[in-house]
């Protein structure tokens, strides 16, 4: 079992930036690909940003070049970052483990949810 807490969220000004921190306990990230989604009111949630066990990052088109994704394995914590912040960016956050060894982006595919933090930008 994996316990993921994820922190950093808030309210920010468009066009500014924030940082999401997502902490595991129970098991060793080094072993799940780890990923960010997002949950407006009233959509689905969706992929953000994901990096895999061995291979490097990927992102939704709608926040590439605007959000940073990384890992630290010895520190078993994965963060965001989110610079340029836009009014439709504004929604909850989740951290998310997943035990395939390839990035995959479908939500429901992925093993462990953090409870998710709030991200609001305003105009």
């Amino acid at each position: 079992q994996v316990q993921l807490v994820e922190s950093g969220g808030g309210l920010v000004q468009a066009g500014g930036s924030l940082r999401l921190s997502c902490a595991a306990s129970g098991r060793t990230l080094i072993n799940y690909s780890m990923g960010w989604f997002r949950q407006a009111p009233g959509k689905e949630r969706e992929f953000v940003a994901g990096i895999s066990r061995y291979g490097g990052p990927y992102y939704a088109d709608s926040v590439k070049d605007r959000f940073t994704i990384s890992r630290d394995n010895a520190k078993n914590t994965v963060d965001l970052q989110m610079n340029s912040l836009k009014p439709e960016d504004t929604a909850v956050y989740y951290c998310a483990a997943d035990t395939a060894v390839f990035l995959r982006t479908t939500s429901t595919l992925w093993d462990y949810w953090g409870q998710g933090t709030q991200v609001t930008v305003s105009i």
